[in-house]
């Protein structure tokens, strides 16, 4: 299939931003056309049946398929995949304190995001800016902090295995990481704090804000 030049752009663009993640990192950008592209350290592509790669399965019919972030085919009651996966509210021009997951975790952007991620192999934090639709991968034990980065309040869906947010070794701040003698751990995740900024919203970005909210509107209209 032919790569559309809007659609190069984005690829482009996704490659750009996805070059300095950390190793295991992953960004998803979910376009408003229906198409998903996907971007680590290697490259960006896209996120498609005419990919032979992309790990889709066939999802009930012909012509219909499935990715699967948390669990597999498999996963039943006898089988459980003991993930989660839930709707998060975040606080206008907020972020969260630095932290780490006990197991890997994903978070897609609804609004204008950001997100801080320790790289582990190369000691330093890097910024992530994320658009509306971005999903993120944070692999196990990577200290990061998310952040919303608009003036209102942020949605995200969030996905984690193993834990729910009561269990102890679902967020690990650096408190709870020097009370277990993590001093590594701690020491990386007060090198997120020490760069954490939630970050602003440009003019283009409030002026596509508007026309998504207007977008909206019209498709609310009855």
């Amino acid at each position: 299939m032919p790569i559309r030049g809007d659609l190069r752009g984005g690829l482009r663009a996704l490659e750009r931003q996805a070059s300095g993640l950390p190793d295991g990192a992953e960004l998803y950008r979910l376009r408003p056309d229906g198409r998903v592209l996907r971007a680590d350290r290697a490259g960006a592509r896209e996120l498609g049946p005419q990919d032979p790669d992309s790990g889709l399965l066939r999802f009930i019919d012909d012509r219909q398929w499935a990715h699967y972030f948390v669990g597999d085919a498999a996963t039943s009651p006898e089988r459980p995949s003991n993930a989660t996966y839930k709707l998060g509210l975040v606080a206008p021009h907020s972020a969260f304190t630095p932290h780490a997951h006990g197991g890997e975790h994903l978070v897609l952007a609804l609004g204008p995001a950001s997100c801080g991620l320790y790289d582990a192999r190369r000691r330093q934090v890097v910024e992530v800016r994320l658009a509306p639709g971005t999903l993120i991968r944070i692999p196990e034990l990577m200290p990061h902090s998310f952040g919303n980065r608009g003036r209102d309040r942020l949605a995200i869906l969030a996905a984690n295995t193993g834990y729910g947010i009561d269990h102890e070794d679902y967020a690990i701040t650096a408190e709870a990481a020097e009370r277990r003698g993590e001093d590594g751990l701690a020491a990386a995740l007060r090198e997120v704090a020490a760069a954490q900024r939630p970050g602003t919203v440009t003019f283009r970005e409030r002026l596509a804000l508007g026309l998504r909210r207007a977008a909206a509107a019209l498709e609310d209209t009855r």
